[in-house]
C-alpha cells in the first residue's frame, strides 16, 4: 500500500509555525470520492455521528463501535444535517465547528498499544480549518488549511462535494479523506478548531485506533512553501460562500 511521507515542503510548513511540535506524523490522502480509511489495524473503530441528535455545542462520549476498547469523549461539538457543506455519502449527521476554541476529543484505550492513528472525512476546506494532536497537555502536530491545498491543488476530482443530492455543490472547495498517522508514539487528544473564523470545519467518519499498515497515496509534485504561500494568501480573492451566517472562504484549483 503506498504512502505519503511528509514532504520538505509540508515540514517546512508545519516547523516554521509550531515549533513546540514533538512527534513525526506521516499524512496520506484516500482517492478521490472515497470516505474511509484504507489503512490496515490492530484495532481501531469509527464514529459516524449519524445516531447523535442534531445541535450546537454538544458533548458525548462513544466507543467508536470498539464494545469499549476505545473510549472518545467528545466537548463542545456542533452536529449538523448532512447538507453541500458535510455529511459522509450525503445523509446521516456530520460534525463541525465554527469557532476559534473548536471541539476537541479525548481518547483512551484499554489495549496497551495505545493510539496513533486517526482519520477522517474532510468536506468543504477553508482557510480557518485546523486539527491539532496532543499528549498530555503537550502538542505533537498542527495541520493546517495550507497543507491540505498543497496536497489537492491542481486535483480537480478532489474539488466540489461527490455525494448525492448535493453532488457538484461548493465547486471550489476540496473534500476528501485524511490519514494522520503518529509514527513516534501515541496522542490522546484531538481539537478541530476555526481560526481565523471563516466559515466552519465540516468533518464525518471519525476513525481512531492502533494502525498496522499505513493506507492512502501520495499526491505528486507538492509545491513548495513558496509557491502555497501565494495560494494562501490569494484566499481572499477567490469568493466566499454563504454559510450559517458566516463567509466561508474558497480554495483554488488549477
Amino acid at each position: 500500500m503506498k504512502y505519503l511521507w511528509a514532504s520538505a515542503a509540508i515540514a517546512a510548513a508545519i516547523v516554521g509555525t509550531s515549533a513546540a511540535q514533538a512527534d513525526t506524523f506521516n499524512v496520506t490522502i484516500e482517492a478521490p470520492t472515497v470516505q474511509n480509511s484504507t489503512a490496515g489495524f490492530s484495532f481501531s473503530g469509527k464514529e459516524t455521528f449519524n445516531s447523535r441528535s442534531t445541535g450546537n455545542n454538544q458533548s458525548f462520549v462513544t466507543d467508536f463501535g470498539t464494545g469499549g476498547v476505545i473510549t472518545g469523549t467528545y466537548t463542545g461539538v456542533d452536529i449538523l444535517a448532512a447538507n453541500q457543506y458535510g455529511g459522509a455519502g450525503g445523509s446521516g449527521n456530520f460534525a463541525s465547528t465554527a469557532t476559534t476554541s473548536g471541539f476537541s476529543l479525548s481518547l483512551s484505550t484499554t489495549n496497551s498499544e495505545g493510539i496513533n492513528y486517526f482519520g477522517f472525512w474532510l468536506s468543504a476546506l477553508d482557510s480557518g480549518n485546523t486539527l491539532t494532536f496532543s499528549k498530555a497537555g503537550t502538542t505533537l502536530f498542527t495541520f493546517t488549511p495550507s497543507d491540505v491545498l498543497a496536497m489537492v491543488s491542481g486535483l480537480p476530482a478532489y474539488f466540489g462535494n461527490p455525494d448525492s443530492p448535493f453532488t457538484g455543490n461548493n465547486s471550489a472547495q476540496p473534500y476528501a479523506f485524511l490519514n494522520f498517522y503518529n509514527v513516534d508514539g501515541t496522542f490522546d487528544k484531538v481539537t478541530f478548531s476555526e481560526s481565523p473564523t471563516v466559515g466552519g470545519y465540516e468533518s464525518d467518519n471519525h476513525t481512531v485506533g492502533f494502525f498496522t499498515e499505513q493506507g492512502g497515496t501520495p499526491i505528486p509534485a507538492v509545491p513548495e512553501p513558496a509557491t502555497w504561500a501565494m495560494m494562501i494568501a490569494g484566499f481572499g480573492l477567490v469568493g466566499s460562500a454563504l454559510r450559517r451566517r458566516v463567509s466561508k472562504v474558497a480554495l483554488s484549483h488549477a
